[in-house]
């Protein structure tokens, strides 16, 4: 079992508030520098038409990357000309050289085309992680292009508008599911949405962000002291997910789950009250 340990921080901000990218190659633990540069390679000479660009996000380009734990978490930027087929040979290729590294675990790819992450008149996530989460590993970077972004409730609102629906989805997932590797998926999966969603709920009172696990617990935990014990449930969901489907429906359905749908729409009623599922960005 997983211990639960005080890993990760809130972003830094600079003086107007504009979250600050921390990341870094130098960062990137030295044994997963070696697979990701073979990787990427690989990309390019067999896509480099295709591929706009390639950013490597989460733990690993900000130093917090732990053998046997941490994916490698890939951005790719396709060209809006790119085959209908390059996703499902791209992946083909990611997945073959993936296994050449047993202390990788695993490798996560996430699609956008340049249109999409260009597109910045409303908040998007890819273009903010792109900005603020990610390091350049191939081609033009998008970064100096994409706006600065603050800790505000357009952010705020990319974590709660959607909860509802993902707790559904989690619900529909598990009904009568037996496959135990992806009822822990599902696991980890809808908790990690929980306490990212219960810091977004008190992010404009902080004015910080984070993506980290227990960073985000402690921010939650701060304003709401009574939920302080089923966030820490979530969280020990989250870093060792359970096999057993009823447990999580239960703790989905009729405990925090329904109040943490509660607490999204009072959150939507006062930052959102169209619901808009990205709010319009003014960009600096």
């Amino acid at each position: 079992m997983t211990r639960i340990k005080n890993i990760g921080s809130a972003a830094k901000l600079d003086r107007e508030g504009y979250i600050i990218n921390e990341s870094s190659w130098e960062k990137v633990n030295r044994n997963y520098q070696s697979p990701i540069r073979k990787i990427t390679g690989a990309i390019k000479k067999d896509f480099s038409k295709e591929i706009h660009s390639i950013y490597l996000r989460g733990s690993l380009p900000r130093g917090l990357g732990i053998e046997g734990v941490s994916d490698i978490d890939l951005l790719v930027v396709e060209n809006d000309s790119a085959d209908k087929t390059c996703r499902e040979r791209l992946m083909g290729t990611v997945e073959k050289m993936g296994k050449e590294y047993p202390y990788i675990n695993g490798i996560e790819v996430g699609f956008n085309s340049l249109k999409e992450v260009c597109t910045t008149s409303h908040f998007h996530i890819i273009p903010f992680m792109i900005k603020t989460y990610s390091i350049l590993l191939y081609g033009e970077n998008l970064q100096e292009k994409l706006p600065q972004y603050k800790a505000d409730e357009k952010l705020a609102n990319e974590h709660i508008v959607n909860l509802r629906m993902q707790i559904e989805i989690a619900l529909e997932d598990l009904e009568g599911n037996e496959d135990t590797e992806d009822i822990k998926d599902c696991c980890m999966w809808i908790m990690k949405i929980f306490i990212r969603g219960g810091m977004a709920l008190v992010m404009n009172h902080e004015r910080t962000y984070t993506r980290d696990l227990y960073p985000a617990f402690m921010l939650f935990s701060t304003h709401y002291p009574e939920k302080e014990k089923e966030m820490l449930n979530a969280l020990e969901l989250a870093v060792n997910p359970s096999g057993d489907p009823l447990k999580i429906i239960s703790f989905l359905k009729e405990g925090f789950g329904s109040w943490m749908i509660q607490e999204a729409d009072r959150w939507l009623k006062e930052y959102n009250p169209s619901k808009l599922k990205h709010m319009p960005l003014q960009t600096r």
